[in-house]
């Protein structure tokens, strides 16, 4: 299976000058874990900033959410693989990283991602094709 067939392709994306209160409140508001951070400009790359980015390093040390920004504690580049990799190449990368997901890029472009629990519901998917059942 490929990773495009299992990523989530609507993308939630912030711009790095957001505060960290505008981060969080989107997170909340989407109920989701991370937030794609776009570039700045044609010469510069995704990021991403995760709930454990703003609870490390931002909530946990009592710094002003509305004076900081995306770009003072996110991760960039982003950590991604090709659209048409197989699923097991992205759990390979996420185990060797230590991360919980993996962004899906088609050329300079990231067009979706791919979580662990999608990893898991690709995996009963799979079953059910073999006919093992759930």
């Amino acid at each position: 299976m490929k990773v495009d067939e299992i990523m989530t392709k609507k993308l939630e994306i912030i711009s790095a000058e957001a505060s960290i209160y505008d981060a969080i409140e989107r997170m909340i508001d989407k109920r989701i874990r991370s937030l794609l951070v776009k570039p700045g400009d044609a010469h510069d790359v995704y990021g991403v900033i995760t709930v454990r980015d703003i609870v490390h390093k931002a909530l946990g040390k009592n710094l002003d959410l509305n004076k900081m920004k995306v770009s003072e504690i996110m991760s960039k580049p982003v950590i991604s693989v090709d659209k048409g990799v197989d699923v097991e190449h992205a759990i390979v990368l996420m185990t060797k990283s230590n991360i919980t997901r993996v962004f899906v890029n088609e050329g300079r472009e990231i067009v979706g991602i791919v979580s662990l629990l999608d990893v898991m519901s690709a995996a009963l998917i799979n079953r059910a094709r073999e006919g093992h059942g759930v």
